[in-house]
């Protein structure tokens, strides 16, 4: 694909932008164009972690969201929306890159761990040249802010979105050494029976904004009705060790 700009996807880490790869703050710093998703009338979390990397002539290309959590998850509406959402957002930056111009897509964490750049990643490729760079996840600033090691020795590590169901939240929190629980929000409620109903209660904590301003890290006995965006459920294993 000669002559055809390349699409970056770039993991910024948890939060912090001293967390960032070397390989994923110069592709920023020296970006012309720079894309990131938002909900709409929010600056967006991954233009605020790079707000002072930018150039002062950079291109912005936010990517505002048709919906978010205004209809559940289940309503056919919900794919429809996002699918032509991902569509037109693969259209535009397909077309500035057919121009000749490179595009670095701003990814919160790390670029194929639940993000919204898979969408992307996956329409684009075959049709202009995509690239990718990890970053280090927000589950793992999480256990870090926690200060304990979230696995040892054996133990089996579950990833689990609070949007589940809540019967299978419950079997698979009972069934696990250790735990995390992402896309929390309003399910706090039903993730909270959940841990109580698999007996784990007194082991989970609730991390907010790990990595960022705000940190916090509090018993989810003692977590108050409703968390942010940015919060993550821990139950840290504690398994083999010498």
């Amino acid at each position: 694909m000669s002559g055809v700009g390349t699409i970056h996807g770039v993991g910024l880490g948890p939060g912090s932008p001293d967390l960032m790869s070397v390989r994923a703050d110069a592709l920023v710093r020296g970006a012309r164009h720079v894309a990131y998703f938002r909900k709409a009338g929010r600056p967006g979390q991954a233009r605020r972690i790079v707000q002072d990397m930018l150039a002062h002539d950079v291109i912005e290309i936010p990517m505002e969201y048709p919906v978010t959590t205004e209809i559940p998850l289940t309503d056919p509406r919900y794919n429809a929306l996002l699918s032509a959402f991902y569509a037109d957002c693969t259209a535009k930056l397909a077309a500035i890159a057919q121009g000749g111009a490179d595009v670095v897509v701003l990814c919160e964490g790390d670029p194929f761990f639940y993000g919204s750049f898979m969408h992307l990643h996956s329409r684009l490729t075959g049709i202009v040249p995509v690239a990718v760079v990890p970053g280090i996840t927000g589950m793992a600033g999480a256990w870090t802010a926690s200060g304990a090691p979230i696995s040892w020795g054996d133990d089996v590590l579950t990833v689990l979105m609070a949007t589940m169901a809540e019967a299978e939240l419950t079997r698979r929190i009972r069934d696990t050494d250790a735990l995390v629980v992402m896309k929390i929000g309003r399910n706090l409620p039903k993730l909270r029976r959940a841990v109580a109903a698999a007996g784990r209660t007194d082991a989970a904590w609730l991390v907010e904004h790990a990595a960022m301003p705000g940190q916090q890290v509090t018993p989810l006995a003692q977590a108050e009705a409703v968390t942010p965006y940015f919060s993550i459920l821990l139950i840290h294993g504690q398994g083999r060790r010498p």
